[in-house]
């Protein structure tokens, strides 16, 4: 197979790959050569993809979408990062995504602030 994940500013990965492992809605799953296309949402988490030489190497991602189409697997992610190390992986990935949706947050507080000070202007101007 081609695995290719990408991210909105980068071509991450680009490799023959024999197998693939995402983690889905429903739990993990793995994709051989064979398998049937399909497309699945992918919540941030891991990706585990074998090297065609038989390396396992292993990814940190955000959500994305994941598609596989004949020989072709793409994995467009929001964020994503590369580890040799899968036991501190998965703290990772919840720390660096968990920041983020904090920050969100206190981004749409911060606008709800905003919006609300325009209507209650509106509304004074209104009278």
């Amino acid at each position: 197979m081609h695995l290719e994940v990408f991210t909105p500013t980068a071509l991450l990965v680009d490799i023959a790959a024999a197998k693939v492992v995402a983690e889905g809605a429903e739990g993990f799953f793995a994709l051989l050569p064979r398998h049937i296309d399909v497309a699945a949402a992918l919540p941030p988490g891991l990706l585990v993809y074998v090297t065609a030489a038989g390396k396992e190497r292993y990814l940190g991602i955000d959500e994305g979408v994941l598609i596989k189409r004949g020989a072709d697997v793409r994995v467009s992610v929001l964020d994503a990062f590369e580890s040799d190390d899968l036991t501190s992986l998965r703290a990772e990935v919840a720390d660096r995504f968990q920041r983020l949706d904090e920050h969100q947050r206190a981004a749409r507080t911060a606008l709800a602030r905003l919006e609300a000070g325009a209507i209650r202007h509106v509304l004074e101007v209104a009278r």
